[in-house]
């Protein structure tokens, strides 16, 4: 057990500290700011046996950062669900601030209550980055798509569907100088030079998450075993459900994609059922774009996807199968354990 205890509440301007001797009964507080690397680092290094010293950090935005410098420090991190911990403090009684919150992790932890979130290593954390990106991108680039067709619209132009052949830039070009307004030109030509710039971006990305799949065991493993899951994907759900003892139960791991259906029910009243979306994004958008593949008639489940999209419609089958791609890669994991985060 470590002899002091802390918690640390992160903000963009500063850092709340509140900590505790448990030999002396000792209680420090205050802050660090500004809230960046070099001021955390010097802060640190007030602990003369680093070791003996245990943080807590909710899982909020500047998490990476804070937890890096402890470790580095030697000091021993801990990272706080952040809804969990919220409900461990109970109902309110007095105005929440950034020292109560910084308490509340410093007692959770003492008491060995602290609902703790898993910290990840540190090329996991890149190739999290890199798939947001990747994902932030892809919707830039429909985004620009979007805006293309509706330009063409509310100018009254004729419908142009493919964007995707190396012809279709001038094609479009040609469409606009002849059916738009100069605004409207405007707004094509303009939407056309983006699309080439994402579109050049997302290419150099997808090859370096195509080769960082090739490099991780689990992704690897994934990709060659479940139907559908290419190396973006398989990488996706390696990163974020990769690890030893992540998950207690395939449940669980549905419940962290965000997949799983949420029912409100008060006096008799029920409404439908919506996804609950809690998960990472990418995660989500990954493995739904990987559940549609079983719509191939040649597809494993195809039958089964069949069957859901006569009784329901295409997205709920894809979805369906999205669930069981995310039970099967967690039970592939769960017998990898570590190994499945180890490079190749």
């Amino acid at each position: 057990m470590p002899s002091i205890v802390g918690g640390l509440d992160i903000h963009r301007k500063q850092i709340t500290f509140d900590y505790a001797d448990l030999d002396t009964g000792e209680v420090k507080c205050g802050q660090v700011a500004p809230a960046d690397r070099a001021h955390l680092r010097a802060w640190l290094a007030r602990f003369d046996n680093p070791s003996g010293v245990a943080f807590a950090v909710e899982a909020c935005t500047g998490w990476r950062y804070v937890t890096e410098e402890l470790r580095c420090a030697g000091i021993e991190a801990h990272l706080a669900e952040p809804a969990d911990t919220a409900t461990a403090r109970g109902k309110k009684r007095r105005a929440k601030t950034d020292r109560a919150d910084a308490r509340l992790q410093r007692d959770l932890l003492a008491q060995g209550r602290l609902p703790e979130c898993w910290i990840p290593p540190p090329h996991i954390l890149e190739c999290r980055a890199r798939l947001q990106c990747y994902h932030d991108l892809r919707a830039d680039h429909t985004a620009w798509i979007q805006r293309v067709h509706a330009v063409l619209f509310h100018q009254g132009a004729p419908a142009f569907h493919d964007l995707s052949r190396a012809a279709a830039p001038a094609e479009l070009a040609a469409l606009a100088r002849e059916h738009l307004s100069p605004a409207g030109r405007l707004q094509v030509m303009l939407c056309l030079r983006m699309l080439e710039v994402t579109g050049g971006e997302l290419d150099g990305l997808r090859r370096q998450l195509v080769t960082a799949a090739r490099r991780l065991h689990g992704a690897q493993v994934l990709a060659d075993q479940i139907y559908g899951v290419g190396p973006i994907t398989a990488l996706a759900l390696t990163c974020w459900l990769g690890g030893a003892g992540r998950f207690s139960s395939a449940r669980k791991a549905v419940r962290f994609t965000g997949l799983d259906v949420t029912v409100y029910s008060s006096d008799g009243k029920r409404s439908p059922g919506r996804l609950s979306r809690q998960g990472p994004p990418v995660l989500r958008w990954a493995v739904y774009e990987a559940g549609k593949t079983h719509a191939r008639p040649a597809a494993p489940d195809h039958a089964y996807y069949a069957a859901v999209k006569d009784r329901k419609d295409g997205k709920r089958a894809a979805l369906s199968e999205a669930r069981k791609i995310v039970r099967q890669a967690c039970h592939i994991l769960s017998e990898l354990g570590d190994d499945a985060l180890v490079t190749v």
